[in-house]
């Protein structure tokens, strides 16, 4: 079934490349695009941070200037870089106008006004969404994405002519829990303080609103959907999640090809094809340089690009670095994150430089050299609802190392004897998230190294793997399909 042009309202707390913090900033932009590209009407609506705006040589068209919630707010218009999508930024300089991420000051603490700075953003999408901006333009289909939209769905619950809903969890560990005060605060409805509604363990959560009011919820990857509702990885909301399991779902996220591609990568030293493998030598020995660490063919180059927190298993890594500095093995890594998984890298860095290479912070350029000079990419997430990485190393010939869970067990292939035989595998699946798990992994990968045209096999399946966002769209459709069907009802 062919879903006819839909005007869809695409909300996102990011999207790249105008702000990003992670996946979620990559996910927002090639999806709204994918969707433009089907014939259909997407308009993005997101704060307008004060680092965002700084990217503008001309400021954005100012559409509208009303008052939200005793706020003065200024709606502008802009498209995002490259496409044609338009973008809705709400300008409320009280909230946004800030140093540090949408989320942090620049110290890495939450912003204490978090639940005012995205409920303001919240209500503002609602009013576009119903056309009481007086814009000519109303929703068929509202798109939600995490608990920094999750009061959309709550708004709009009653609303007469109310858009279809749809809410993405992108990871449920991240709910926007505030307490009783700020509920009140927020002068929310009395009875949306309820356990079957927002209340959760003596406060709330922004999420809850997503969970319980939209018409569908989806989330990252059909794995994820399934552990969500399960205790370990429920986040306390598994109980909610099995009631609604009729109407939740999980679609994999793609990647945008346009920006990840080592055919036509600007970011790396030398561009390459799948069937031109010699070429990545010449990117492994530049990210061997730009690290100090000893250029050589031998050593196996092993390469994080990654949050440093514990959902993404970094303390494993330091741990299989720790253990494995006898071996031919060199880490680079890149991110940030917290402070003690900073530190304790970069003092391996200092005390093994012909070992480890770290750099602290986020670099969209490194990134790209990572993927197209790593000879394994590693990510030992003890939950992961997607990831991207794992996607991108394939596309760049990184044979990835990854935990079995989520979407990395969705999208990589383990290199068994059976998978190498038929040349379907793309990676190595650890079985088991632990420090033993991964350094086991490692030597597997050591195993397949040192037999060249089993490696340069396992590369090139991963890189003719087709992780395209035109098919992921096309499974939003038929998603919004369903949402449309279930709000006729």
């Amino acid at each position: 079934m062919t879903l006819a042009a839909q005007r869809i309202l695409y909300c996102t707390s990011e999207i790249y490349p105008l702000v990003k913090t992670g996946g979620l900033g990559d996910v927002a932009a090639s999806l709204s695009c994918a969707l433009q590209q089907l014939g259909h009407d997407v308009h993005v609506v997101l704060p307008a941070y004060r680092s965002l705006l700084q990217q503008f040589k001309t400021q954005p068209t100012r559409i509208l200037r009303t008052t939200v919630r005793g706020y003065s707010v200024e709606l502008l218009r802009t498209s995002l870089p490259g496409s044609r999508v338009p973008v809705l930024l709400v300008d409320c300089p009280t909230l946004y106008d800030r140093p540090g991420t949408p989320y942090h000051d620049e110290h890495g603490h939450d912003w204490k006004d978090n639940a005012e700075r995205f409920a303001l953003y919240n209500h503002v999408a609602a009013l576009l969404a119903d056309d009481q901006l007086d814009l000519d333009w109303r929703a068929d289909i509202v798109h939600a994405n995490d608990w920094q939209t999750g009061l959309i769905p709550v708004l709009l619950r009653n609303t007469a002519q109310r858009p279809a809903m749809l809410f993405t969890i992108h990871n449920l560990a991240y709910q926007g829990f505030f307490d009783r005060k700020t509920f009140d605060a927020l002068h929310l409805d009395a009875e949306l303080w309820h356990h079957d509604v927002l209340e959760f363990h003596n406060g709330f959560t922004f999420m809850k609103g997503g969970l319980v009011f939209a018409d569908r919820i989806n989330t990252v990857s059909p794995s994820y959907a399934q552990e969500i509702q399960t205790a370990q990885f429920g986040q306390g909301l598994e109980g909610l999640l099995q009631q609604r399991r009729t109407h939740l779902s999980g679609i994999l996220n793609g990647i945008d090809t346009r920006v990840w591609n080592p055919a036509t990568d600007n970011h790396i030293a030398h561009a390459y094809h799948y069937n031109e493998l010699h070429h990545r030598r010449i990117n492994k020995h530049a990210l061997q340089a730009r690290f100090n660490l000893p250029i050589t063919d031998g050593a196996i180059v092993l390469g994080l690009v990654s949050r440093l927190v514990d959902q993404k298993g970094i303390d494993l890594v330091i741990a299989a670095i720790e253990q494995s500095l006898s071996a031919t093995w060199q880490w680079v890594v890149l991110g940030n994150g917290d402070k003690r998984h900073e530190t304790r890298l970069q003092e391996l860095a200092k005390t093994y430089p012909d070992r480890v290479g770290v750099q602290i912070g986020y670099d969209e350029a490194m990134a790209h050299r990572i993927e197209a000079g790593a000879d394994v990419f590693v990510m030992p997430s003890r939950f992961e609802p997607c990831g991207l990485n794992q996607m991108y190393s394939q596309h760049y010939g990184a044979v990835p190392i990854v935990s079995p869970v989520g979407g990395l067990r969705d999208t990589v292939v383990d290199a068994t004897p059976t998978t190498l035989a038929n040349q379907s595998a793309t990676g190595i699946v650890m079985t088991e998230v632990s420090t033993a798990g991964l350094l086991a992994a490692l030597r597997r990968a050591q195993t397949l190294f040192e037999n060249n045209a089993r490696w340069q096999q396992l590369q090139r399946t991963g890189m003719q793997q087709d992780f395209s966002w035109k098919h992921r769209a096309e499974e939003y459709l038929a998603l919004y399909t369903l949402v449309l069907q279930d709000r006729m009802q």
